[in-house]
């Protein structure tokens, strides 16, 4: 039996070939339990600095990629034991196999360490968004929505580079001042993504509006849904998503509504000329009940002017800063109100009726 172990194929004997399978197996078999294990030592970590962390939840979100992590990691140094076969080390354009794996195992390595990294990232901001809710500013939600994908996208740099560096033996600090040369022409070719992610950094830290915010730019009228290191994406009146670069939020006026105090209504008359001015008189007393009531806050009503074609009696009023649907049905309660109140006196809307005289020529 020792004889057979003993025995060399490919440059290693049978022995080592089953000890690494054994060390494979056992990871794999068991890696649930192990990375259970990691998980609770990590909880325990992070629940030092977060004391309300929920551990089940933790353990969910990071034991699939953690359980990856650790058979990839046994499995490379397992097989890094091993030499390679000499007679399967054929070359492929340059580079032989046993490079090529080398390197295919390096980059499974880092990819599967920074997965974990990012689950990690996601349950951090998972965190600090449960902890944003219990607050009535949403600020502090949009902050966390920002950074969670601007760290990521740091981490993947970070990853990238170390493939770069530990699977294709590049010097990163080489390349990156080779890449600095032409760093200020991809700056110009990027210059307007630069801006909008400058304009992001602004739109966070001035906070001229937040996510659920109504307002109107460029045209576009609509709630804020996402901001991102790019763009805002805005739900318009019509339902349709538009996405607006963050450029054009910083540059363009901006009006936010939902900052407003309160709501402004306008009602316009057109009479007749031929209306008596004491029927005038009681339209505008009349009006002044119509909008003086319990949701209007301030309202004014006036005999604008007397043109050569219509008596004009304008109005404006304003309501509490309530929801667009609740400000329609006051609108047309006092539109209605007000042509009952002309029908009831008697005042016709200039240009109603018409005289036509025929006029006989000699």
């Amino acid at each position: 039996m020792n004889d057979f172990l003993n025995e060399v194929w490919g440059g290693n004997p049978i022995r080592s070939y089953l000890t690494v399978a054994a060390v494979i197996l056992f990871v794999w078999l068991f890696r649930s339990f192990i990375s259970r294990y990691f998980a609770g030592l990590l909880y325990g970590i992070v629940h030092r600095i977060w004391k309300n962390v929920d551990k089940k939840a933790f353990t969910s979100l990071v034991l699939k990629p953690m359980g990856f992590f650790l058979l990839i990691l046994v499995s490379v140094a397992a097989l890094y034991k091993l030499n390679f076969p000499e007679e399967l080390n054929e070359t492929i354009y340059r580079y032989s196999i046993k490079e090529i794996l080398q390197s295919l195992g390096t980059i499974i390595l880092i990819v599967s360490l920074f997965e974990l990294l990012l689950r990690l990232i996601d349950f951090i901001a998972l965190i600090l968004e449960r902890k944003a809710n219990l607050t009535p500013d949403q600020s502090d939600n949009q902050l966390i929505v920002f950074f969670k994908d601007f760290f990521k996208v740091i981490l993947v740099i970070i990853g990238i580079m170390l493939v770069l560096r530990f699977a294709f033996s590049l010097d990163v600090g080489g390349l990156l001042t080779g890449l600095s040369i032409v760093g200020a022409a991809i700056a110009l070719a990027l210059r307007e993504s630069l801006e909008n992610l400058i304009a992001s950094f602004i739109i966070f830290f001035d906070k001229p509006f937040i996510t659920g915010d109504l307002v109107k730019v460029n045209a576009i009228t609509g709630t804020v849904e996402r901001i991102g290191l790019r763009s805002t994406r805005i739900r318009t009146e019509q339902k349709s998503y538009v996405t607006v670069p963050n450029k054009q939020m910083v540059d363009s006026i901006l009006d936010n509504l939902s900052l407003r105090t309160q709501r402004r209504g306008d009602l316009k008359l057109e009479i007749g000329l031929q209306t008596p001015p004491a029927s005038i008189e009681a339209l505008l007393e009349g009006i002044r009940k119509i909008v003086g009531r319990e949701e209007v806050e301030e309202y004014n009503v006036n005999l604008s002017e007397i043109t050569s074609q219509a008596i004009v009696i304008v109005s404006d009023y304003y309501t509490a800063p309530i929801g667009i649907k609740e400000f329609f049905t006051i609108r047309q309660e006092i539109n209605l109100a007000a042509l009952k109140l002309m029908e009831e006196l008697k005042i016709e809307i200039a240009g109603a009726s018409t005289d036509v005289k025929l006029v006989s020529s000699r």
